[in-house]
């Protein structure tokens, strides 16, 4: 390659990996593979080494990339947080090995460690207390998340025993386990929104949310497996990791020490293997150094420890046949292309199908019936087709088409501005919206109407007594008792559970009418806002945007759910039975107009309560929290370590700055 043609590969190379490290770090939205990324990482590296004369110091191959956002006061980390080197061979450890060993004289042992797939964390200690919270960000400095990572319950805030450093930082990763990322993937269906793709983006994302209570929620977890300070009780890693494990920490089971490379290999082969047991999702293993001593000596370069590596897993994959594509219909009326695969053995589950999520997904593959299709299982907890052997395609094989009518009733999809997804705009006669909306109804976040489930509302429905959520609440003892499978016992305990419906709060029976974007969180906003159903079927646009945390298009979605003349009597017809539609007398008799007509911005970590819960007492007492600082803000709440911008802008605009006591105050 002449030097002209170097200089323009190299060029773009740093372009399109620059763009890679925005969407991974910044958006949590990669569209490319860790492998393919570091291959082109490795190919950046060795032309810039070939051609020296075109080095610039803001090349990707230079810095680590970064997950910044705006929303967090930054912390400058007190040690780096380096990325690691990565090996995809056995060939490429051995010379790991080698370079090792031709720097340390003398025996050592190396450290294996599962590397799990999530969000990096440093979390600092003082005193046996969590101090703080750091994301990795750009390496040098990261956001501060504590009050996020307070509500994740595998990190202790406290420690337990002694032993411990009076002072000390330890990292590790924050992870979205399978079972409760499945959990919240069925909740994000049952309310019409898009699914997320993986685990651990939406474990960085969720880290990084303005709202600890949503955090909380979500069920996250963390492993930790690294501690740095001045007097860490011993010199070997993995000693102090397992001293760790006695001040609270949850350190995996599965980090082993041994004494040569070979033992190394073996502890990979058998988790290329086993991984796919775990809670969590994992990538590869980690090889380090176990002497700190012998850490420090080897130091590290710009980017990486000389003293550890990253040995990545390749995605699980095989190749199998495209059967047919089949379209299933959501309760929001969303319609999901699967394709029907013929079985085959993936990640050590036979795989039968495998999801497209859409028709842009279908158009960009090129699919077609009949095609041999690769079919991988990463990160990911359902199989999706990452490409098509077109080679192997028969010559007569017919394209997927993107179906332009309801597969259940045939009537013409519509696909909104803006959307992905296609819809069946006939809510009222499509049976799986008809059914996924009276299963909503019943769900247990929702009324958790007890002796209801799927089966049942299928049954009931089949039979034709129940033709809406209106049925429930007109259903008889002898109607149900001689259906199949049920009887006297089990009829008694649902029109028990549907009376027991009628004392849930006014927020869970918002929830359950399954208005579009409308979930737990956003359904307790507007009952504390609105107090009242009437208040809020006649809220207008305008007025439900100003309410904090309600966005355009969850405003919208409420707007036109009661501008529907049905859905208005369905709001009358659960009032007449009934059912709350406003908020409790005593919820209300704890409410004031102290700050009424004050837009009050919270800024810092506060000791009597936390950010959360002074924003529900500003509401609940009037007032309006607001996000950001502008002529129109009341008070500054300023609390510890506030980000030195809000102060500067406060004081320039002649903001009250006030604090926590002086709110309190205020409320007596």
């Amino acid at each position: 390659m002449v030097s002209e043609e170097a200089k323009i590969k190299i060029l773009a190379l740093r372009e399109e990996l620059e763009e890679h490290n925005y969407k991974y770090y910044v958006l949590s939205k990669p569209t490319i593979s860790d492998y393919d990324f570091d291959m082109k990482m490795k190919e950046l590296e060795k032309l810039e080494k070939k051609f020296p004369e075109f080095d610039d110091p803001n090349s990707p191959s230079k810095r680590v990339g970064s997950d910044l956002t705006k929303e967090f006061m930054q912390v400058v980390h007190e040690r780096p947080m380096l990325s690691l080197s990565n090996a995809y061979s056995k060939e490429e450890l051995l010379d790991f090995d080698t370079r090792i060993k031709k720097l340390i004289e003398g025996d050592f042992t190396y450290v294996c460690e599962l590397k799990f797939d999530g969000a990096s964390i440093s979390l600092t200690y003082k005193d046996g207390i969590l101090e703080r919270a750091t994301t990795r960000g750009d390496g040098q400095q990261g956001d501060d998340v504590t009050a996020n990572v307070r509500t994740i319950k595998s990190i202790p805030l406290k420690l337990r025993g002694d032993g411990y450093p009076r002072s000390f930082e330890i990292r590790g990763e924050i992870l979205f386990p399978f079972d409760a990322f499945d959990e919240l993937n069925r909740e994000r269906e049952q309310l019409g929104e898009p699914v997320f793709a993986n685990p651990r983006n939406t474990a960085s994302g969720t880290l990084k949310m303005q709202d600890p209570a949503i955090v909380a929620s979500r069920k996250l977890d963390a492993y930790l497996f690294s501690i740095h300070g001045d007097n860490l009780p011993f010199d070997g890693h993995f000693e102090n990791l397992q001293e760790a494990k006695g001040w609270g920490f949850k350190i995996s089971d599965e980090i082993q020490q041994f004494q040569s490379i070979e033992e190394v290999l073996q502890y990979i082969e058998k988790w290329d293997k086993e991984r796919f047991n775990l809670p969590v999702a994992t990538d590869g293993v980690v090889i380090k150094v176990n002497s700190i001593n012998l850490q420090n000596n080897l130091g590290a370069t710009a980017k990486s420890p000389r003293w550890a590596i990253a040995y990545k897993f390749k995605a699980e994959s095989a190749s199998t046949i495209l059967q047919e594509v089949i379209y299933q219909v959501g309760r929001t009326g969303a319609i999901t292309p699967v394709a029907n695969l013929k079985p085959v053995l993936l990640a050590g589950t036979t795989v039968k199908r495998a999801s497209l999520h859409n028709a842009d997904i279908i158009q960009n593959l090129g699919l077609h019936i009949g095609d041999t299709v690769y079919v991988e299982k990463g990160g990911e907890i359902i199989p999706k087709i990452t490409g098509v052997d077109k080679d192997k395609r028969d010559v007569l094989a017919r394209p997927v088409v993107f179906i332009s009518k309801c597969p259940e009733c045939n009537t013409q999809l519509v696909r909104e501005e803006g959307e992905a997804a296609h819809y069946c705009p006939n809510e009222e006669g499509c049976p799986p919206q008809i059914k996924g909306k009276i299963e909503h109804f019943i769900s247990r976040k929702a009324l958790d109407i007890d002796g209801l489930g799927q089966e049942t509302v299928d049954l009931l429905f089949e039979e034709g007594l129940i033709s809406d959520v209106t049925g429930l609440y007109t259903l008889k003892k002898e109607q149900i008792a001689v259906l199949e499978r049920l009887g006297d016992k089990s009829a008694e305990r649902i029109l028990t559970g549907l009376e027991q419906s009628k004392s849930a709060p006014f927020e869970k029976v918002l929830f359950a009418l399954g208005i579009r974007f409308v979930g737990e969180t956003v359904a307790k906003t507007l009952v504390t806002k609105l107090v009242n159903i009437e208040n809020i079927k006649k809220a207008s646009f305008e007025e439900l945007t100003e309410i904090n945390d309600i966005g355009g298009r969850i405003a919208q979605s409420v707007v036109d759910y009661f501008s529907s003349e049905k859905n208005l009597q369905l709001v009358d017809f659960l009032k007449g039975k009934g059912l709350q539609m406003e908020i409790s007398k005593e919820k209300l008799e704890n409410r004031t107009e102290k700050l009424k007509g004050l837009n009050i911005i919270i800024s810092g970590t506060f000791q009597q309560f936390s950010r959360e819960e002074i924003k529900g007492l500003i509401e609940q007492n009037g007032g309006k929290n607001v996000s950001s600082i502008s002529k129109k803000t009341s008070y500054l709440v300023a609390g510890e370590k506030i980000g030195p911008s809000k102060l500067e802008k406060a004081n320039k605009l002649g903001i009250p700055i006030i604090s926590e006591d002086d709110l309190m105050n205020m409320l007596k």
